[in-house]
């Protein structure tokens, strides 16, 4: 879709763009959310792809992965021997549904940054203690994955900051890892998308997506009983349950219920 209403495109961007940042700008990824509708209110783009960012970078201490990654890029990425739980990356790649010209276009940021439930970005982020690095006009600052969105189509970013890359550690990469998703339709959206954790050391993680407006993890210091897990996920709040019409809450919280059971059973066998 055109976007008739943009009077100009900064394509070679600098530090010095942040603080230039007005009402009426938006920073643009691959834009395919961007171009896909509507949007009135912008009436200038700021390209990140011209700060020229490596999409990938592995090192002893983890993976880094710049916001302007796409998510074929990040799906070809094959990672060191060791790191278990980067069979996660090619599954919440093909949880995003698309054509592979939105595989090509879409980015890692972008999808974090629309904050959708669904959103598999926010998903891998969040089960793999990954950290958001935040460029902003004054200052920068690190968060958490898990707590950069903030519910249905809202994150943590302030005032004309930018998402720059997501670390994600080594210690999260090497654990033991099992994966569920499911939709409501054969081409739907996640109505429930979750990962389960187990570290070296028998600590179990269990990450929920999809079925609530934002990543709820669920840590224990060794896998749960099954009725103890059960018992934590029913008392997440009616508020942080997702409803429309990818997934009535009452649907969201039962699968929510037996795909944990089926993540714990992977975890807890030898």
């Amino acid at each position: 879709m055109d976007l008739n209403g943009i009077d100009e495109v900064i394509e070679r961007p600098d530090r010095g763009s942040l603080a230039g940042f007005r009402p009426g700008d938006a920073w643009l990824g691959g834009g395919t959310w961007l171009f896909s509708e509507p949007q009135p209110g912008l009436s200038r783009l700021i390209d990140l792809r011209g700060f020229g960012w490596a999409p990938l970078a592995a090192d002893a201490d983890g993976l880094t992965v710049a916001a302007t990654c796409t998510i074929a890029e990040l799906e070809r990425w094959s990672a060191p021997p060791g790191w278990r739980a980067a069979a996660l990356v090619p599954l919440c790649c093909r949880a995003l549904l698309g054509s592979f010209k939105v595989w090509n276009g879409a980015t890692v940021g972008g999808n974090i940054c629309l904050a959708l439930p669904a959103g598999p970005m926010t998903a891998l982020a969040a089960a793999l203690d990954a950290t958001c690095r935040l460029w902003g006009p004054d200052e920068d600052r690190a968060l958490p994955a898990a707590a950069f969105v903030t519910g249905d189509r809202r994150t943590a970013l302030r005032a004309g900051e930018l998402l720059r890359e997501i670390r994600i550690p080594a210690e999260a990469l090497r654990r033991r890892a099992a994966f569920r998703q499911i939709s409501l339709t054969p081409q739907g959206r996640s109505g429930a998308l979750l990962i389960g954790t187990l570290d070296e050391g028998g600590a179990f993680r269990l990450t929920v997506t999809g079925s609530t407006v934002r990543p709820l993890c669920f840590p224990y210091p060794a896998p749960p009983a099954a009725d103890a897990l059960l018992s934590d996920l029913a008392a997440i709040p009616d508020a942080l349950v997702f409803d429309d019409v990818h997934g009535r809450p009452a649907w969201r919280r039962a699968v929510t219920a037996h795909l944990a059971g089926e993540i714990l059973d992977e975890l807890a066998a030898p």
